[in-house]
């Protein structure tokens, strides 16, 4: 569906800047039968509010299209991510000074690592997940979560059942929904006069800065600042309170929102707008020269990978994250440049890649195959993934890091 209006202000005053092609869905791996098959693909374009200043995709797939077929991303997977969410969830305890009186909401809770964290810590917790299988394997692990999409229905649903939330995180979330003031009407519904709204996501000014443009793909329809986000916040009585960068994903923010007044302001909100206006963030000159180095870098990646292809030496990828498919498809890497594609998650061993159609393998494949090069698609892991294959790298294997700017290590 073409964009018509911002997702943030409403405004029909939007600029294309970056156009990454037509693409399938990042997280549609393929099953063998399919393999022959014709990917369905959408549009891959990022613009520009000129009103508010948010970053948005242009177009929007239908979410049970990107969520409840086969969806494959655990949080679980990485003991980096295991790490964050339990320091994510221990930091937030804190600042709201929870007890076990209080029920912390988590909205796309996924397999509830997140979640985990707060019941350790003696909360209650109940998780949001679309997807059938993931939040079927959150219940497993003693997370209760419910099998849906967030909306203000099911918000009062819950209100009835359990009561109203202290907490209510969405962490990488945020930036899937595509109707932002049903997310906030839910919002309202659930959550105490003096509760929390926690919002976890990469930070725009990352994504530009570090030309991490891997990250946009069609689930992910806004890319996160601050500053325009009040516009929406206003409409219901909420204000950002508070904002801690974090590391994750090659930069995130978590943003701490409230209804108005009920939380002291810290200088983090007006010091983290400042950066966002100091990068021009919300300058449509500045967004065009990004998409020229990503046309740019495009061109270095090809040609680092076609000139070892030429020397005859063999090259696979390493882990499958949707942002990989990103980088696959835009730069046509395909199977006459990648042997073949490793990964942890049961989830995407033994499927393809969406678009390029190649196979997919547990890492064990790597030590048998013994390829001279490994492109590090989770490059946001990279230190954590070289690690767990030293095998690889002492026996004469090179790792590729893709980005910001190709490299061998």
């Amino acid at each position: 569906m073409k964009l018509k209006n911002c997702r943030i202000c409403k405004s029909t005053s939007l600029t294309k800047y970056l156009d990454l092609g037509l693409t399938p869905a990042a997280d549609a791996f393929i099953k063998e039968e399919f393999k022959s098959s014709n990917d369905p693909v959408y549009p891959l374009e990022v613009c520009l509010c000129n009103d508010c200043g948010i970053s948005q995709l242009n177009y929007t797939v239908d979410p049970k299209i990107l969520y409840q077929n086969d969806y494959p991303y655990e949080s679980s997977t990485t003991k980096t991510g295991r790490l964050h969410f339990d320091q994510f969830g221990e930091s937030v305890v804190k600042k709201a000074e929870l007890n076990s009186d209080d029920l912390i909401i988590d909205i796309g809770s996924n397999v509830g690592v997140l979640l985990g964290a707060y019941k350790k810590r003696g909360c209650k917790v109940l998780g949001i997940e679309p997807s059938k299988h993931i939040a079927a394997s959150a219940n497993q692990n003693g997370i209760e979560t419910i099998n849906d999409f967030i909306s203000y229905n099911l918000a009062k649903k819950i209100v009835s059942k359990k009561g109203k939330a202290s907490v209510i995180n969405i962490t990488n979330v945020f930036a899937h929904i595509n109707n932002l003031e049903s997310l906030m009407k839910a919002v309202d519904s659930l959550l105490t006069d003096n509760g929390m709204f926690v919002i976890e996501a990469p930070h725009f000014l990352n994504l530009i800065e570090g030309l991490v443009y891997d990250t946009i793909y069609h689930e992910h329809l806004l890319y996160i600042s601050v500053k325009p986000l009040n516009s929406l916040f206003n409409r219901f009585g909420f204000e950002v309170f508070d904002v801690d960068e974090v590391s994750i994903h090659g930069g995130s923010i978590r943003i701490f929102v409230c209804r108005k007044g009920q939380h002291n302001k810290t200088k983090s909100v007006n010091q983290i707008i400042k950066k966002e206006e100091k990068a021009n963030l919300f300058n449509i000159s500045r967004l065009n020269l990004f998409s020229e180095q990503v046309k740019k870098h495009k061109k270095q990646l090809r040609e680092l990978l076609l000139e070892i292809k030429k020397q005859g030496k063999s090259i696979v990828a390493v882990s499958a994250p949707a942002k990989g498919m990103t980088l696959l498809n835009y730069c046509e890497i395909d199977s006459n440049i990648l042997d073949f594609i490793t990964e942890k998650s049961f989830l995407k061993i033994g499927k393809y890649s969406p678009g390029a159609h190649i196979p997919i393998f547990s890492d064990e494949k790597l030590y048998e195959e013994k390829p001279d090069f490994a492109l590090l698609l989770a490059w946001n892991f990279a230190d954590e993934i070289i690690e767990n294959l030293s095998d690889f790298k002492n026996s004469g294997g090179k790792f590729i890091i893709p980005i910001p700017k190709p490299k061998i290590v």
